[in-house]
């Protein structure tokens, strides 16, 4: 197992060895598989990966310097900002107010049409 992967307790990991030594033929996968109906533990998107895609942007200096301060992995912190800027803009619903009111921001600064 690499070690990207979490790992298992010993409990599961015996049952997977256990089904994968059995012929295909003995495995149940159709309607007397038991139903999963507590999801309470579930995770949403635990196994999701963008797609990364290769960009040259440029950004001002202090911020760069602000997140390569904490050593590597500077890239993965912004990224991570980013996301949650844009999450937060996504979860926004958008009222009739925002469509009446054109809005556009540049530098910081806020211009109203």
């Amino acid at each position: 197992m690499s070690a990207k992967h979490t790992k298992m307790d010993s409990e599961l990991l015996q049952a997977l060895r256990a089904v994968e030594a059995m012929p295909d033929n003995q495995i149940v996968t159709d309607d007397e598989a038991p139903e999963i109906r507590d999801w309470s533990h579930a995770e949403r998107g635990r196994f999701y990966r963008p797609r990364k895609v290769q960009k040259t942007v440029r950004f001002d200096a202090d911020v760069v310097a602000f997140f390569e301060k904490d050593g590597p992995g500077y890239q993965t912190r912004m990224n991570d900002a980013l996301r949650e800027i844009m999450n937060r803009a996504l979860r926004k619903a958008p009222t009739k107010t925002d469509a009446g009111s054109a809005r556009s921001s540049r530098r910081g600064k806020t211009v109203h049409a």
